[in-house]
């Protein structure tokens, strides 16, 4: 851990759940920045723009800002940029993240002509933007990017997470609904958050530091630890959130670290804390 010069954190299941801090995560967190440790949260929260967790992570205690916080839209719309210019895309999202969709062209298809399915006219969508599950995913809405699929547009989907922990247990995420609209549709996603590479490479070049010089924590061992490995960077799991026993034994790969808790990631680092 000597070459460390960076720490990447996931905040659902890390930090925190149901945006409540998890014990010792606001110390821990302190303790990195107090000596000296640039850090990035990366999340592929879709629910709430950068500044609106920002300001709910402040309010808990934590010591953070929006530029400290990279979300799959951000990085979706830096994507949609470059990859597709100027495209029409329909939005298929839980929660308000417009904000930080800067440049994106979206259109309402939720007229009834662009209610139709594939044997409509329908509305005119270049690209289907996915994000995170939640009561918008409807029949009536999944089925409405079905024929935008069908009709030849692209899918983009921020992340193909199964699940995330809540206070209330485990709930569905947008891979579960994500396999069912690729397989229905023939076609495969573009995946924009965690765990592409691009996701990643993103946060190194924020915090202008190099993969083998920083360490990410995470408590999806694919998606988090393992991706991140992936791409060079060292990765920590921690056993909260979304962590769970069997998924960790029958994961494609071992973690570098494996630790309780993000309070225990000082300690990792060599950093000691005081009396």
């Amino acid at each position: 851990m000597d070459s460390v010069r960076a720490v990447l954190i996931d905040i659902d299941g890390v930090l925190t759940v149901s945006w409540q801090p998890l014990p010792g995560a606001v110390e821990a967190l302190r303790e990195i920045r107090d000596a000296g440790l640039p850090v990035a949260l990366v999340t592929n929260t879709t629910s709430r723009t950068r500044a609106s967790i920002a300001g709910t992570l402040a309010d808990a205690g934590f010591a953070v800002t929006a530029e400290d916080i990279l979300t799959a839209p951000a990085v979706t719309a830096a994507y949609l940029a470059e990859r597709y210019p100027g495209a029409r895309c329909a939005l298929l999202n839980s929660g308000d993240i417009r904000e930080d969709l800067e440049g994106v062209t979206l259109v309402d298809d939720t007229d009834a002509e662009g209610a139709g399915g594939a044997g409509g006219a329908g509305a005119s969508v270049d690209v289907v933007v996915v994000g995170g599950a939640g009561p918008e995913f409807t029949y009536t809405a999944l089925n409405r990017a079905f024929g935008h699929l069908q009709r030849g547009a692209r899918l983009v989907a921020m992340h193909r997470n199964l699940y995330w922990r809540t206070k209330d247990g485990l709930q569905l995420d947008t891979g579960a609904f994500l396999a069912g609209l690729e397989r229905a549709a023939r076609t495969e996603a573009e995946v924009t958050g965690k765990p592409s590479a691009a996701f990643f490479e993103a946060a190194l070049g924020r915090l202008g530091v190099g993969a083998g010089e920083a360490v990410m924590v995470g408590d999806d061992i694919e998606s988090d630890v393992l991706a991140a490995q992936r791409a060079g960077v060292t990765g920590v799991l921690v056993k909260t959130g979304k962590y769970l026993p069997e998924t960790h034994r029958s994961a494609d790969g071992t973690p570098d670290h494996v630790v309780d808790s993000f309070a225990d990631v000082p300690s990792l680092l060599g950093l000691h804390r005081g009396p």
